[in-house]
């Protein structure tokens, strides 16, 4: 099965895994989020304000594109788009 990544940046220091999977899953429904990730600072343990959601169809990622890009997650305004592959 096939999944389509998000970047969403902008995340609070306070926003979990749990938190911004949650934050998907109202916006585009529970069934189409697959796994959020915020991205952690490996030596202080904080967030580095930014994290990836992958979601289970190209449409529920352009949903989720349009309705949560600008939206209020946490208290921070966060900015979302399609996320870009990386070499490695």
């Amino acid at each position: 099965m096939s999944e389509f990544r998000l970047f969403v940046g902008n995340l609070a220091w306070a926003t979990t895994d749990e938190s911004l999977k949650g934050a998907f899953a109202e916006a585009v429904g529970e069934e189409n989020v697959m796994d959020a990730k915020v991205i952690m600072d490996r030596y202080t343990g904080r967030s580095r304000g930014f994290g990836f959601v992958s979601l289970a169809s190209q449409e529920a990622a352009q949903k989720a594109v349009e309705v949560m890009n600008g939206a209020n997650v946490d208290g921070r305004e966060v900015r979302v788009d399609h996320a870009s592959s990386r070499d490695r």
